[in-house]
């Protein structure tokens, strides 16, 4: 039953983004702030399929956390559930992504439209300064920049392998970083078509004030990150002992040993 009910999420998940990218292309008119509209628009839509359709319910947790104004938004990354769910109460929002995806038909426009910041990863030293130059004018407009601290989606469990970049954000902009932790990937793999019933966590953490030096904000990002996940793990595995398997799966795979 949980499959069928997945793939029917899958289908409509992909028929609501292709109908929504099309008919909101007037959007675009109204430049990021449009672009923005029709992005909630969409993970809320996703959301309540997930919940009408799998039983997965989205939990949020210590938004008394969230900051005003200008900050960097550092959230562990396991599926693309959070990027959907951390839309709510980002007012107005930049994300750090790779160059390619704006090159994507009619999805690039709404990218380019939201005024994101798109980074080629192939150029070394020259990414980090673009993104440094593009998120201190985000900062300074009190925007929000969304980053994954790993670069990637990790599964569930694997040991962390956080990146220089959030450091560099940090130290650049003086802004104070969010830091978010979560449990989607036991409910949402980053591979596979499965969404498992259950409640995933989204929860914000007290920010980290700037003015500490680099090395020591990112030592408290990931400690409080990864500390918070291996309780939201428990937590869920607590609830349904079955995702004790799926939590194992994370240990076990490649990414438990990095190269």
């Amino acid at each position: 039953m949980t499959a069928l009910r997945s793939l029917l999420f899958n289908a409509l998940f992909y028929a609501v983004l292709v109908a929504l990218m099309i008919l909101g292309l007037p959007a675009l008119l109204f430049g990021r702030q449009g672009v923005f509209f029709m992005a909630r628009l969409w993970a809320s839509t996703s959301i309540w399929l997930l919940a009408r359709l799998c039983g997965l319910h989205v939990e949020y947790r210590g938004l008394e956390n969230i900051p005003q104004g200008g900050y960097i938004i550092a959230s562990k990354h396991q599926s693309f559930l959070e990027s959907l769910a951390l839309l709510k109460y980002a007012p107005d929002f930049s994300y750090i992504l790779k160059r390619e995806l704006v090159f994507i038909p009619v999805f690039g426009l709404y990218l380019l439209a939201g005024r994101q910041i798109a980074i080629d990863r192939g150029s070394g030293r020259g990414a980090l300064a673009s993104m440094i130059r593009k998120a201190r004018v985000v900062i300074a407009d009190k925007r929000q920049i969304f980053i994954y601290p790993e670069g990637t989606r990790r599964a569930p469990g694997a040991p962390p392998q956080y990146k220089f970049g959030v450091a560099a954000l940090y130290e650049a902009t003086a802004a104070p970083i969010l830091p978010v932790a979560i449990n989607t990937g036991l409910y949402w793999g980053r591979r596979g078509f499965l969404r498992r019933p259950g409640t995933a966590i989204i929860e914000y953490l007290p920010a980290i004030a700037p003015g500490l030096a680099r090395e020591q904000a990112a030592s408290l990002l990931e400690n409080q990150v990864e500390g918070a996940c291996a309780r939201l793990n428990a937590e869920a595995v607590a609830a349904n002992p079955a995702l004790a398997i799926v939590l194992a799966q994370g240990l076990e795979s490649k990414d438990a040993n990095p190269q």
